[in-house]
């Protein structure tokens, strides 16, 4: 198994446990590319996972509708030009302050303590 592979697996197991999930989304961003005959190194693997919990993010939608543009959480794993693996997401504290949520402060917290155990986690092979 590869390391986005291990990565993906390990954040999409850590999630349904960390944080109680029905589903975690997987997409293939970088399927599209192969898809449409595009040169093979064009498109490098790129995949995204997205998660929620509606206790989690309902409050803060509450708070702030727009924080709904980035709900529910996204996690970028992606291989660079000389195959290294990357990890990559917005800190919940920054969806939090780029959307004006207010009187949240506990729960975004929260969420980003959890989403950096998390990749703290899935990249320490």
């Amino acid at each position: 198994m590869g390391m986005r592979d291990w990565i993906i697996g390990t954040l999409g197991v850590g999630l349904a446990v960390a944080v109680t999930l029905g589903a975690v989304v997987t997409i293939d961003a970088g399927r599209g590319g192969k898809e449409k005959n595009m040169k093979p190194d064009a498109r490098r693997p790129t995949q995204v996972l997205i998660f929620g919990n509606p206790q989690a993010g309902t409050p803060l939608m509450q708070s702030r509708q727009t924080i709904g543009l980035d709900l529910p959480l996204r996690v970028l794993i992606w291989e660079d030009e000389a195959g290294k693996v990357w990890l990559t997401y917005r800190r919940p504290s920054f969806l939090a302050e780029r959307h004006q949520v207010s009187g949240q402060d506990d729960a975004v917290k929260a969420l980003d303590d959890g989403l950096a155990a998390l990749a703290r986690a899935a990249t320490a092979q």
